[in-house]
C-alpha cells in the first residue's frame, strides 16, 4: 500500500516516468489526470497528499477541498493558475520550477523576431505561391545593426535576451517600472517610458508575467503608437495581448507583423478548440507555435524532475527548494 499520493493534474508528456523515478522510492504512487481544465479536480483527486499542475485551473473552491493535499507544484514558472493564498490559508504549500527555460523562451523570442523582420514566413508562402522575388517582402526588411527592440518587463529571460540582441547590433531598450535604471544600464539596456518604447522600438517583445496589472497590456492604446513598419512579439501568457484589438491593428496596417506564442484563449487550456476561434489566425502577418517557447527535451526533463523534488521534500517534511509565497497580507 502506497504511503503518499501523487496526483499529476494533467501532462502532454509520453508517460511520467521522471516522476515515478523521484516519488516511487519514498513510497508515493503518481497518478496521471487528464483534467485539463481543473474541472472536477477536487472530486478525481479527493485523497491527493499533493498535486503536480500543468494546465489546469486550480482556484480556491477546488483547494478548499483538498484536505489531505500538502502542497500543488506548478511544472512551470507561471503561477497565475494557482490560488497560491489559498493555498497556504488551506493549510499547503506552493512551488513552481522558475529557473528552467531561461535559454529557452529567450532563444524563442529571437527566432521569431528574425522570421518576422527578415520576412521568412511570407517569402515561404509566396514562394510556394509561385513568385520568387525579393520584392515580395512583407514590409521592407530592417538592417539588425542599429535597429531598436524593446522589451516590455525585465525579468531574468528578458536579461538573457538583451545579452545576445546585443551581440547582433541591436540597441535594447525596456520598460519595467519595477527593474532601476541603473540596473538595466549595467546590462546594456536603456530604461524608458512605456508611451517611449511603444513609439520607439522597431520589434517590441512582451515578457511580462501575467497579473492583473498586465492583463491586455497590449491594447488599441499602445498599438497606435507603434510605428508601421514595427512587430509585435509574445512569448509571454496570451493574456498579455488584447488579441481583437491586434487583429484590427494588423488588418488596418497599423504595424507589420505580430508573432505570438500563445492566443488570448491559450488552446492548451481549453476543449474543444479550433482557430475558427481566434480572427488571428486567418491573417497572413501574424506567425504563432503553440505555447512552445519553453521546449526542448533538456528543459521538459528539467522542469519534470524539479517539480517532482519539490514534491518530494514537502512529503518527507522538508522544506522545498522552490516555495512561492503568498501575497502579504493588508
Amino acid at each position: 500500500m502506497s504511503k503518499f499520493k501523487v496526483y499529476v493534474s494533467d501532462y502532454d508528456y509520453k508517460d511520467l516516468s521522471i516522476e515515478k523515478s523521484v516519488l516511487e522510492p519514498i513510497g508515493a504512487e503518481v497518478i496521471g489526470l487528464q483534467c485539463k481544465t481543473g474541472e472536477h479536480l477536487a472530486e478525481l483527486a479527493h485523497d491527493a497528499d499533493a498535486i503536480i499542475q500543468q494546465y489546469a485551473k486550480i482556484y480556491r473552491p477546488t483547494i478548499e477541498k483538498l484536505n489531505n493535499c500538502k502542497i500543488i507544484a506548478r511544472y512551470g514558472i507561471g503561477v497565475d493558475i494557482l490560488d497560491v493564498d489559498a493555498c497556504y490559508d488551506n493549510g499547503m504549500v506552493a512551488t513552481n520550477v522558475p529557473d528552467y527555460c531561461l535559454d529557452e523562451v529567450a532563444d524563442h523570442a529571437i527566432s521569431l523576431s528574425f522570421m518576422l523582420m527578415k520576412s521568412i514566413p511570407f517569402y515561404d508562402k509566396k514562394i510556394r505561391s509561385g513568385s520568387y522575388r525579393w520584392e515580395d517582402w512583407q514590409a521592407p526588411i530592417p538592417r539588425y545593426r542599429g535597429a531598436v527592440y524593446g522589451l516590455v518587463s525585465f525579468g531574468r529571460i528578458a536579461q538573457n535576451l538583451a545579452k545576445k540582441l546585443i551581440a547582433f547590433g541591436f540597441e535594447v531598450i525596456a520598460y519595467d517600472p519595477y527593474v532601476s535604471e541603473s540596473f538595466m544600464n549595467s546590462c546594456g539596456v536603456r530604461k524608458v517610458e512605456k508611451e517611449t518604447i511603444f513609439k520607439t522600438a522597431d520589434i517590441i517583445n512582451v515578457m511580462s508575467p501575467y497579473m492583473q496589472e498586465t492583463h491586455h497590456i497590449i491594447n488599441a492604446e499602445v498599438l497606435d503608437l507603434m510605428k508601421e513598419s514595427a512587430y509585435l512579439v509574445c512569448v509571454s501568457r496570451g493574456k498579455c495581448v488584447d488579441n481583437q484589438a491586434l487583429y484590427e491593428a494588423l488588418k488596418a496596417g497599423k504595424l507589420a507583423g505580430a508573432a505570438l506564442d500563445d492566443p488570448e484563449e491559450e488552446p492548451m487550456k481549453i476543449e474543444n478548440w479550433t482557430p475558427e476561434q481566434n480572427p488571428l489566425f486567418t491573417l497572413d502577418n501574424c506567425i504563432f507555435t503553440p505555447h512552445s517557447a519553453y521546449v526542448s527535451k533538456q528543459a521538459l526533463d528539467e522542469c519534470r524532475h524539479v517539480a517532482a523534488e519539490n514534491v518530494k521534500a514537502v512529503l518527507l517534511g522538508e522544506r522545498p527548494m522552490n516555495l512561492v509565497k503568498p501575497r502579504p497580507k493588508a
